[in-house]
C-alpha cells in the first residue's frame, strides 16, 4: 500500500492520529499484525529485491564503498532473514502494561507503574534497508507508529518494503498509517523528522558518525544516540593463542562492515612475540590489511604502518589497527582516549585482569573472552533491534522492545482529598 504524496508533516500527524490506535491493540492482535508484515515481505521478495538492484547499480555509480554497498544489500536470503526476525519479534514478551512498581499510599490511593508506548518513534538512517523493518517491527509490537527517512541510497528498496509492510497492516485491519516514510522529501524530509516535536515523541539515528552528531545537535525531538563502533580487543600476556586467533578473526571478518566488528587490537606486550605472528597470519589469509604500529609491524612484514587517525577509525571493512601496549593500564588508556563505547573484549586467562576489565572499561557492552560480534539484539534475545545506544539515559546498549516504551503512573482511590 503506497504511502500518498502529502507533506512531511502531514505524514507524521497522520503516525500521530494512527499511534493512538496501535497503542490499544492486544498483544494477539500486534504479533498478528507481524506475522502477517513476515508473510507479506516473503511474497513481495522479488519485487523488494528488484527494487534493490537499482539502488545497488545507484550506489555503484555513486562510489558507495565496499562496506556500504554490502549493508545496502538485499538477496533472496536477507530478505527471508528480514521475514523470519519479524516472526521472532512477534513470539517476544508483550513490553506493554508491565507493572514496573506498586503500593497503597496512607492515604488508601493504589498506585501502579505500568510500561506504555512512546506513541511515534522516528528513525534517521542510510543504506540500511533491514532497519525500515526491524524498526517498524519493532515500533508495532511495542505500540508504536513509526516515521522512517531511511536515506537516499536505499531509497527503492525502502519503498517497496514500505509498501509491503502497509499492506499487510491494511489487510489486517490495523491502520496502516502507522507505519510513515518521509524518504521521498529527501533531505527536507529529515529536517522535518528532526524538528517535528510535539508529533514524534523519540527519534533514533543509526549511521555514519557525521549523521549521529548531525542529529543530535540539530534536532528538537529527545534523541537516543546510537554511536559509531571504534571496537576494541586487548590481548592480555596470557590469552590463549587459539582463543584470540578464533576471535579476532570473527570479530573483524564474519562481516566486517557492522558497528560491532572490531577495529583495533591491543596486545599486551609480553604477549606480541607469542601472538601477534599466528593472529596477523590468520587474519592475512582473510583478506584483512593490518595497520600496525612500530612494534607490530617489527613482527608482521604485511602490515602497513598505522598513522594517528587509524586509532580513531571505525573501518567497516578488512582494515584493522594493531597496537603493542606495555600492559593492561596503558590498554585501558588506550580504550579510554579512542572508544566511542559501543563494545570492548579482552582475550586473557587471567580472572583479576578479566574483572578489572569488566568493571572499568566504560562502553556499552564489555566482555571476556567473547567475539564482540555478539553485540546484536538478535543475540542477546532481544529479536530484532532498533539500534544499539552508546548513551547512558534511557537505554544502554542493544535496544530491543522494553526500550521502545515509557511508563506513566496510574493511580486508584475511591475519593480520597490530599489534607
Amino acid at each position: 500500500m503506497t504511502v500518498t504524496a502529502t507533506t512531511a508533516r502531514e505524514r507524521m500527524e497522520r503516525a500521530k492520529d494512527a499511534a493512538r490506535s496501535v497503542a490499544l491493540l492486544s498483544d494477539a492482535d500486534k504479533a498478528r499484525a507481524l506475522r502477517a508484515i513476515a508473510a507479506a515481505l516473503e511474497a513481495s521478495s522479488a519485487d523488494i529485491i528488484a527494487a534493490n538492484a537499482d539502488d545497488l547499480a545507484r550506489g555503484t555509480e555513486n562510489g558507495l564503498s565496499a562496506g556500504l554497498l554490502d549493508r545496502l544489500r538485499l538477496d533472496e536470503t536477507r530478505v527471508a532473514a528480514l521475514a523470519r526476525a519479524v516472526r521472532d519479534v512477534a513470539e517476544l514478551p508483550d513490553p506493554v502494561g508491565r507493572v514496573l512498581d506498586e503500593r497503597t499510599l496512607p492515604s488508601g490511593v493504589h498506585l501502579q507503574k505500568v510500561s506504555v508506548p512512546f506513541g511515534v518513534v522516528g528513525s534517521i538512517y542510510e543504506a540500511r534497508p533491514n532497519v525500515t523493518v526491524d524498526i517498524a517491527a519493532l515500533a508495532l509490537r511495542s505500540g508504536n507508529a513509526v516515521v522512517l527517512r531511511g536515506g537516499t541510497a536505499a531509497q527503492s528498496s525502502n519503498r517497496a518494503l514500505v509498501d509491503a509492510m502497509r499492506g499487510a497492516l491494511s489487510d489486517e485491519g490495523i491502520d496502516p498509517e502507522a507505519i510513515q516514510t518521509v524518504d521521498d522529501f529527501g533531505r527536507e524530509g529529515a529536517n522535518a523528522l528532526m524538528q517535528a516535536r510535539g508529533l514524534v515523541d523519540v527519534l533514533v539515528p543509526r549511521g555514519s558518525a557525521e549523521l549521529i552528531e548531525t542529529v543530535v545537535t540539530q534536532s528538537s525531538v529527545p534523541v537516543i544516540e546510537t554511536g559509531a563502533g571504534v571496537v576494541h580487543i586487548v590481548l592480555d600476556a596470557s590469552a590463549p593463542l587459539e582463543w584470540a586467533e578464533d576471535i579476532v578473526v570473527n570479530a573483524k571478518t564474519q562481516r566486517p562492515s557492522v558497528c560491532n566488528a572490531v577495529e583495533t587490537v591491543l596486545v599486551v606486550r609480553d604477549a606480541a612475540e607469542r601472538l601477534i605472528p599466528p593472529v596477523a597470519a590468520a587474519l592475512t589469509d582473510a583478506g584483512v590489511t593490518i595497520h600496525g604500529d612500530d612494534a607490530v609491524r617489527a613482527l608482521v612484514a604485511a602490515a602497513v604502518p598505522a598513522n594517528d587517525d587509524d586509532w580513531a577509525t571505525e573501518h567497516m571493512s578488512l582494515d584493522l589497527s594493531m597496537k603493542v601496549v606495555d600492559d593492561l593500564d596503558e590498554a585501558l588508556a588506550h580504550i579510554r582516549r579512542f572508544s566511542t563505547h559501543h563494545t570492548e573484549s579482552i582475550i586473557t586467562a587471567d580472572d583479576a585482569n578479566a574483572e578489572r576489565f569488566l568493571a572499568e572499561v566504560d562502553s556499552a557492552v564489555v566482555m571476556a573472552n567473547a567475539s564482540t560480534r555478539f553485540t546484536d539484539g538478535g543475540e542477546f534475545g532481544f529479536g530484532a533491534e532498533v539500534g544499539i545506544s552508546t548513551q547512558k539515559l534511557h537505554a544502554r546498549g542493544p535496544m530491543g522492545l522494553p526500550e521502545l516504551t515509557s511508563t506513566k503512573w496510574l493511580a486508584r482511590g475511591t475519593g480520597q482529598i490530599r489534607g
